[in-house]
């Protein structure tokens, strides 16, 4: 089982690591200007260099960083003073990072490449390491190394791997640990110096790089070493570090009116300067010291950087710039993105595990993977409670005893904090109210078996007085709960409004009325009630058969019937669209109907003419006439 243990300097007091910059001066390439100017950098010393101002060319503008390096330094003095510095701390469980940067044509690639005669930072770098490894090797017997490398370069945002060109784009992703990964990465074991040769200088040859105007071999990626250094320990509790070295050739910010680049190369271009930019975001945000976001997920170059600006690694960088005029403004632009970087502080720390000693295929695959200790973890947290406390008993005396106790106690509080007992009152709660239910149910079978009692009492007592009422028992109890029973009892009928049908009886008064001509105020109502009810009958299917219409004509003062018929038919003839309107069962459809035709036809010579009308039947008719005569007779 592998556990992660802190580890803290001889202080106690975890330790803080300030990015150390490094500006190196590429030597004057060519002619002089036509203008005789010489160059716009000059070095004042180790450490200060000064340029032109560009607004005020007698004056200059002066910086000051860790190291500067003039046009005469060689490669080893830059290893020497920026580099080697930070190398032993790769055995110890620390990880460090070494980038170039700078503009196109200043001399990065051959500041971390060099030649054959003048190797640069990365030979030099893994030599050393190399070199190390080998007198702690002597120095210490109870430790082993194991060395791998994996090389590889982001290309137009598309991560690649060197030693092995076939594969696809690869994803970075971040373990639990915080750390930053790359699935499906090749990592390659290494004996030494001359190993890692055999696999670097080939795979450096698939680097992407092509001509322009500026350099003759330009690089169109950014490429990455990774040296990564596991310390095992060969005896009891087997601990285990894990450094890493990353070393960097960025690709150079390019103008591309300069350049001249087109096409695939103005593409390249742009995802180079679209990751530099994003780089220098991501110093300006470390600098203003804020809570706020740094944006290192924007670009795949500041994702893989993340360790070395702001994270946990020491770091250099060595900023390579150009003398002259043409480069003026790159210079400028690198020197004060040197002087931000700067003031960036990392916060190192040991990555140590302590390891039970695992025999067979699993201690090859732990130690091929770098000791990262995963298999041992998730069989931590699938059996915690049988596994926890195993390290107490299995090495009474490692120094991991101490953290896996803080552990249990913490889990055993945990366990027993405030959420463990509010579990504890529920289930007090729950426990309660059923006992609860359970007295009202003993409660509720003694009421049932009182109320079956009382009706077998209530039944003889019915059967010796013979009372047929008394037959239902007194206590009902196979009724359903809040079931109502249906009543027997006649309920009272609504009030409804019967219109009757009309009768000659109802017309009878009518027609006396009609010879006194004296009508009474009861009959006026009556009147009023059969004029409602005859204004009603436009759409009902009972009207009077013509048998009753010769019955109650007959009925009528012959006088007054023809006076009406006649003043009915001259409202038709010359009556407005309003009054015919008035007439009864003549609405606004009608009344239209009734002018069309007497426009067309002339007027009505007899009331039968009317028949004539669309929509007007002999039924409909008769109810016209009697409806209308009623009407007029009742004025």
């Amino acid at each position: 089982m592998a556990q992660r243990v802190a580890v803290n300097d001889a202080a106690g007091v975890k330790r803080t690591s300030r990015v150390r910059v490094a500006v190196r001066l590429r030597p004057y390439i060519g002619k002089e200007d036509e203008k005789g100017e010489g160059p716009c950098v000059r070095g004042l010393g180790p450490q200060t260099l000064e340029i032109i101002n560009w607004r005020n060319a007698t004056e200059t503008l002066q910086y000051q960083f860790d190291v500067f390096h003039g046009e005469q330094t060689t490669q080893q003095e830059v290893f020497l003073s920026s580099v080697k510095p930070i190398t032993p701390h790769i055995l110890n469980g620390q990880n460090a990072s070494v980038f170039a940067y700078g503009p196109t044509g200043a001399g990065k690639t051959h500041t971390m490449l060099g030649s054959q005669e003048h190797p640069g930072v990365i030979p030099r770098a893994v030599r050393e390491v190399f070199q190390l490894v080998r007198i702690q090797e002597r120095d210490q017997d109870e430790w082993q190394f194991s060395v791998g490398m994996s090389y590889l370069e982001i290309y137009n945002e598309k991560v690649l791997d060197l030693l092995s060109p076939s594969s696809q784009d690869l994803p970075i992703r971040e373990d639990k640990d915080k750390n930053i990964v790359i699935p499906g990465l090749t990592h390659t074991p290494l004996s030494s110096f001359s190993d890692f040769d055999a696999h670097f200088v080939p795979a450096s040859l698939n680097r992407t790089t092509a001509s322009t105007k500026l350099n003759q071999r330009s690089s169109r990626s950014h490429a990455i070493l990774l040296i990564k250094v596991v310390k095992s320990q060969r005896i009891p509790p087997h601990r285990q570090q894990t450094g890493k070295l990353y070393l960097v050739d960025l690709a150079g910010s390019e103008d591309n009116r300069r350049t001249g680049n087109q096409g695939i190369r103005l593409k390249e271009s742009g995802a180079i300067n679209l990751s530099l930019f994003t780089l220098s975001k991501v110093v300006d945000s470390l600098n203003a010291g804020a809570a706020g976001r740094v944006p290192y997920r924007d670009s795949k170059l500041t994702r893989l950087l993340q360790d070395s600006l702001g994270g946990s690694a020491h770091s250099v960088m060595i900023t390579n710039i150009a003398p002259e005029y043409k480069f003026y403004f790159d210079t400028f632009t690198a020197l004060n993105f040197a002087a931000k970087s700067k003031h960036i502080v990392n916060r190192p720390f040991v990555r140590e595990t302590v390891m039970a000693p695992v025999n067979g295929k699993r201690a090859r695959e732990e130690q091929e993977a770098g000791g990262s200790g995963e298999p041992q973890n998730k069989r931590l947290n699938v059996g915690k409670k049988a596994e926890l406390p195993s390290p107490l008993h299995t090495h009474p005396h490692s120094p991991a005893d101490s953290s896996v106790l803080d552990r249990l106690l913490a889990l055993e509080k945990m366990m027993l904090g405030s959420p463990e007992r509010e579990r504890l009152n529920l289930l007090k709660t729950v426990a309660q109210s059923r006992r609860e239910i359970q007295k009202l149910k003993e409660k509720q079978k003694e009421l049932e078996e009182k109320a079956s009692m009382l009706n077998k009492v209530a039944g003889g007592q019915s059967a010796v007085m013979g009372k047929k009422d008394s037959e239902a028992p007194l206590f009902r109890t196979d009724l359903n709960l809040l079931h109502r029973k249906e009543s027997t009892a006649a309920r009272p009928k609504k009030q409804q409004a019967v219109v009757t049908p009309l009768q000659v009886s109802q017309v009878q008064p009518l027609q006396q009325c009609a010879v006194v001509c004296k009508p009474s105020q009861a009959l006026g109502k009556k009147k009023k009630h059969i004029q409602k009810i005859s204004d009603g009958k436009e759409n009902s299917s009972k009207e009077p058969s013509s048998g009753e219409e010769v019955n109650w004509e007959s009925r009528l003062d012959s006088s007054l019937l023809e006076q009406s018929k006649q003043k009915i038919l001259q409202t038709l003839n010359s009556g407005s669209l309003k009054e015919l309107k008035s007439l009864q069962l003549i609405g606004d459809k009608k009344a239209k109907l009734i002018l069309g035709w007497r426009e067309i036809n002339g007027d009505f010579t007899q009331m039968e003419d009317l028949k004539k009308i669309e929509g007007i039947t002999a039924k409909r008719f008769s109810s016209f006439i009697k409806a209308n005569i009623l009407s007029a007779m009742g004025q």
